[in-house]
């Protein structure tokens, strides 16, 4: 599998037929992986946070979610093949557990969302076994009696492929902070994908995600949240250009 060293993440450079097969091969194995997909927000998240960082030096596969990513890679060191955002995995990520009988777990998003997007892929890939699906409240990572639930609803359904809709970085951390003690063979944060999936939001045109505008797309779904996150916060990508210049 290549690796591309890309600014301040190495990326697992892959087409997405393969990242199923190593998805499939992580699940086989059982030891409690974890796959990220960065974009350029999480790149500047990455940056300045810590335990986002620690997480990722955790991840098992981490995939391109960006064209700007995959555009500017060749320019500092090595064209990554494609890019593979989690609400494209996510569908793939269905199909081949429907394939090989993977049970999954679907949690996060807006209260009945998670419970829809399941339905919604229950419908789309016949044989896929969502075992369970839960969207805890707004802030019960702050709660331990909260956490709790959400781990025992996890343990008792015994998934396979857990995947989470928290955005970044709170996905990320949950799931690196207790995924070994839900020995659970695969997890993975997937952000918006459940909103999408369920037809709560709409994504962007394929033609905007394949020229790099999915974000001027969300901006204008969502101004307020996303402003600060695109104008606000996601400029100093800018400056991580400027400071990794050498890896050219």
């Amino acid at each position: 599998m290549s690796k591309v060293h890309f600014l301040n993440v190495t990326i697992d450079s892959l087409t997405m037929d393969e990242a199923v097969v190593v998805a499939d091969e992580l699940v086989k194995k059982r030891r409690c992986s974890f796959i990220v997909t960065p974009n350029v927000d999480h790149l500047v998240l990455l940056e300045s946070n810590q335990e986002l960082r620690d997480a990722y030096d955790r991840a098992d596969l981490v995939l391109a979610d960006g064209m700007p990513i995959v555009w500017l890679s060749k320019y500092y060191g090595e064209k990554i093949k494609e890019k593979i955002s989690g609400s494209d995995f996510l569908p793939r990520l269905c199909e081949m557990a429907a394939q090989r009988g993977y049970k999954m777990f679907f949690l996060g998003a807006a209260p009945g969302v998670a419970e829809k997007a399941a339905e919604k892929m229950r419908q789309r890939y016949e044989g896929l076994q969502i075992v369970g699906s839960f969207s805890p409240d707004i802030g019960f990572e702050e709660s331990p009696d909260k956490i709790s639930q959400v781990k025992s609803l996890i343990k008792a359904a015994n998934p396979d492929i857990l995947v989470v809709a928290f955005g970044c970085p709170k996905q990320e951390l949950f799931i690196n902070k207790y995924k070994d003690e839900l020995n659970i063979p695969v997890c993975m944060g997937v952000g918006a994908s459940f909103d999408f999936v369920a037809g709560i939001k709409k994504r962007a045109p394929k033609w905007m995600s394949n020229h790099g505008l999915e974000w001027f797309y969300r901006m204008w779904q969502e101004p307020g949240r996303m402003f600060k996150r695109y104008v606000l916060r996601d400029w100093r990508f800018l400056k991580l250009l400027w400071k990794y210049r050498k890896q050219k």
